[in-house]
């Protein structure tokens, strides 16, 4: 996507939120139908699966409660990571506090690559994820919104919480590894 396009679809958010706070229910859902699929990606590559669409859901009620904080500093999808991801990390505190464990599977990293799957073979797609299966959790998350979603690194460090630097550095080491897994 080029920066007009990007710039565009910036421009088109800022307007369906006016829209929204002015009373437009229908931009409202304009949004969620512009969004909802890239964060509801984001969610089930972090492993959670089984309650994606409840997160998604949360995501933007959580969003249109505060849409008044949204200062556009980045785009209106970072933010939503950015909420997509402390709502996750607020539900894995919840199930360490009553100490379920959190069965991640080999299916689990299954819909880390749809934007893939007509790009690979079967077989190099099964071993590429297992190879993103086995990166850290923090190098999972950089290399599927640069990979997947096609975020920017600053926007990637706005999500992830951390310096565009790291970023930068947990992408690369997510590359190589894989890279290294890949030619074993």
């Amino acid at each position: 996507m080029s920066d007009a396009d990007r710039s565009g679809d910036a421009r088109g958010d800022l307007d369906l939120i006016q829209a929204w706070r002015a009373g437009d229910q229908g931009a409202a859902t304009a949004l969620v139908a512009r969004h909802a699929p890239a964060v509801a990606r984001f969610v089930a590559s972090a492993g959670e699966h089984a309650d994606v669409d409840e997160v998604v859901q949360d995501t933007f009620v959580r969003a249109f409660g505060a849409i008044d904080s949204f200062r556009a500093d980045s785009s209106l999808r970072t933010w939503l990571f950015t909420i997509a991801r402390r709502l996750l990390l607020d539900r894995h505190r919840a199930v360490r506090r009553r100490g379920e464990r959190v069965a991640i599977s080999e299916g689990d990293a299954a819909t880390e690559f749809d934007a893939l799957d007509g790009m690979v073979a079967d077989e190099t797609q099964q071993r590429l994820r297992r190879a993103v299966d086995r990166l850290s959790p923090k190098q999972r998350e950089v290399f599927t919104l640069r990979v997947t979603e096609g975020l920017t690194y600053k926007d990637i460090a706005d999500v992830a919480g951390t310096t565009e630097g790291a970023a930068r550095v947990h992408y690369h080491n997510a590359v190589r590894a894989i890279k290294e897994f890949l030619d074993d």
